[in-house]
Parts: C-alpha cells; sequence; structure tokens
C-alpha cells in the first residue's frame, strides 16, 4: 500500500504508501519552488527526484515493503515480485504527465539515499492531498528523516493552498501507526483493498494543515 503507506524521537517506522493511488522549522523554501537541496543540518538534505532516480526510489520502496511488512504480506510477494513491480511502477509514474501536481523528495544523510515521500493533489477527493508515499529505510530510523520528509509534505501542500492531507496505512502495521498518531494524525474510516495476492485493510489518517 501505500502511505504503507511507512509506512526522531519517537523514530519513524520504514514505510507508508497510499493505496488509494494504486488504485489507479525544516527550510526556509516554499515546494515546489526548490531548485537546490534543502538542508536541516550538514548531514541530512533533501532533493527533487527525477526520472533518473526511478531506479533508486524503487530500490528505497521495495526494501521498506521487506522490511516494513513482512508477516502481513506473502513472503513470496516481498521476497520475488516486489522488487520487479517496484521498478516498473516508478519508471511509468515518473515518465506520466501530471508532474505538476505532485512532489517526490528524496532523503540523504551524508549524501546517501535515506528515505523518499510522494504527495500529490487529487483534485475530485474529498479529502484532500494524497501523501502517497513516505518511506525512510531501517538503517536511518531515528535520526530524523521521517520528520523532515513529513514536514516537506506538509510544507508542499499548504504552498498549493490545500487544508488537509490524507494517507492509507495498513491494518497491522503497528509501527506506521503510532509515528503518524504522534505526528497528529487522526483515524477517519477503514476500507477493503488487495495487495501482493491478499485482501487487506487500509486505515485511512487525516491531518489538517490549519495547526
Amino acid at each position: 500500500m501505500h502511505t504503507f503507506l511507512l509506512r526522531t524521537t519517537g523514530s519513524a517506522p520504514c514505510g507508508t504508501d497510499s493505496i488509494a493511488y494504486r488504485r489507479g522549522g525544516i527550510g526556509r523554501q516554499v515546494f515546489p519552488l526548490i531548485t537546490t537541496p534543502m538542508r536541516t543540518d550538514p548531514a541530512l538534505s533533501l532533493r527533487p527526484a527525477t526520472l533518473a532516480d526511478a531506479a533508486l526510489i524503487a530500490s528505497i520502496h521495495s526494501a521498506s515493503w521487506q522490511a516494513t511488512y513482512r508477516g502481513l504480506l506473502p513472503d513470496a510477494f516481498l521476497d520475488g515480485e516486489v522488487t520487479r513491480e517496484r521498478a516498473a511502477y516508478w519508471e511509468a509514474r515518473l515518465s506520466a504527465p501530471g508532474g505538476e501536481r505532485r512532489m517526490v523528495q528524496i532523503a540523504e544523510l551524508a549524501g546517501e539515499p535515506a528515505g523518499f515521500v510522494c504527495v500529490e493533489r487529487q483534485p475530485e477527493s474529498a479529502w484532500g492531498v494524497l501523501l502517497d508515499n513516505l518511506h525512510a529505510l531501517p538503517g536511518y530510523q531515528g535520526v530524523g528523516v521521517g520528520k523532515l520528509l513529513m514536514r516537506a509534505a506538509e510544507d508542499w501542500a499548504r504552498a498549493q493552498g490545500e487544508a488537509q492531507l490524507y494517507l492509507f496505512v495498513l491494518e497491522g502495521n503497528v509501527p506506521a501507526i503510532g509515528f503518524y498518531e504522534r505526528q497528529g494524525w487522526q483515524f477517519a474510516g477503514a476500507e477493503p483493498d488487495h495487495m501482493g495476492g491478499v485482501d487487506i485493510t487500509a486505515l485511512r489518517y487525516v491531518y489538517r494543515l490549519n495547526r
């Protein structure tokens, strides 16, 4: 899923993905007008993703799923299909039109990829802007990557004039649920979905931006 969906103090879980899309203080710059990496300290930074980053994002995404969804999704899917599936997914997504409706940023720590975030405007959604993916690699949790990515998503959505973010998180992904609730996200419902060859339940969370 998404936003799983990741789904530091209160370290961020590995990954977050929004199931909905598949059905189909940090810095002073305003997204999406960033032209240079946004810095939080000498080591941790964000940079805009490009089509050339498709393979990198896919590798982060699949590694996050493999760590986060073990026991929630079939091993056969996590150890086999997921790597190929994510590679094809991100190549197609970053090549598709409509890039002005989304923001994809890669987090780096001392120049090494540590995670990524993808947030997208959903013009016909009653829930606001979709936080579709937020993933911090397991080896980079507890150093502020998750919070940095979250703040980037919030700043971008505010710059679009939006009032709310929403995401979906896989039921049973306890670390992700805890991370989002600590950041002020609120549960707003559940719905069935299908992922990795099995039926799942997606939990919807929302975050008001006027706080």
